[in-house]
């Protein structure tokens, strides 16, 4: 095959592609319906000419009926006169018109033929017409239908990718978000445990974090003084309390102390 047939092949088949997409069968159906009334339409001009044919010729025949008739009382008129020559003229001119009037007879029949034909054949036209546009419109209805599930389709098609996209979209803001919080997670866990400043080299903040673990030591050791000095004034200091010595517990420990030096 040589390079000219397969370029001619291959663009032919690429315009045929494009005449089909853009071929719309309503259009076509509408078409095909144009084109069968146009010939509907032809026909009936060419009956509406046959007959108007055949109408001039009914009058040629009468006008020439009615010569043939005058002609036949002018020879007879010629004959009462003993004019025999000029009858034979009014005669004679007389089978002449009848010679015509044979032709327009024969003619006559041939036109009334053919008008007889192209009203059958009008009326089988007619009726083809009327069918066609019948299942034309059927058939557009069928191809409007069809093309309005075809479109629903491709809708619910693409809201179902759409949703597909969408679900797979969240999954991966769902995955995003658990990671941003497992790492915060760690990040506050390494702030808590101290391990943060280490790793980013914050040198003054150790010194700080030394003194507030010693203020916090020392408020830590006051707290445990005072539970055991309460703790030592609240098996002795009872019935002080209750002789009404106050609530103050250097009181009650004074107390405390005085008993425990009186004992041998």
């Amino acid at each position: 095959m040589s390079v000219m047939k397969r370029l001619s092949g291959i663009l032919q088949a690429k315009a045929n592609k494009a005449l089909d997409k853009a071929e719309n069968p309503a259009d076509m159906l509408d078409l095909s319906y144009e084109k069968q009334v146009e010939n509907l339409q032809k026909v009936r001009r060419a009956l509406a000419d046959v007959a108007t044919a055949k109408k001039r010729l009914e009058l040629q025949a009468k006008q020439l009926q009615a010569q043939a008739q005058k002609l036949q009382d002018q020879a007879k008129q010629a004959l009462g006169q003993n004019k025999e020559d000029l009858a034979r003229e009014a005669l004679s001119r007389r089978a002449t018109l009848a010679e015509q009037l044979e032709s327009l007879g024969t003619q006559h029949q041939q036109v009334e033929a053919q008008q007889q034909q192209l009203e059958n054949t009008a009326t089988r036209l007619q009726t083809q017409v009327d069918a066609f546009r019948t299942k034309k419109e059927t058939l557009k209805a069928s191809y409007t239908a069809s093309k309005a599930q075809a479109s629903i389709g491709e809708a619910v098609s693409g809201i179902s990718e759409s949703m597909t996209d969408a679900g797979m979209t969240l999954d991966r803001a769902q995955e995003k978000i658990a990671q941003m919080q497992a790492r915060a997670g760690a990040v506050d866990e390494l702030i808590d445990t101290g391990a943060l400043p280490d790793m980013l080299g914050g040198g003054g903040d150790d010194i700080q974090k030394q003194l507030d673990a010693t203020a916090k030591s020392g408020q830590v050791d006051s707290e445990l003084a005072a539970l055991k000095a309460q703790l030592g004034t609240g098996a002795d200091a009872t019935p002080g309390i209750t002789a009404g010595n106050g609530d103050d517990p250097a009181a009650g420990g004074a107390g405390a102390n005085g008993a425990e030096g009186s004992k041998p």
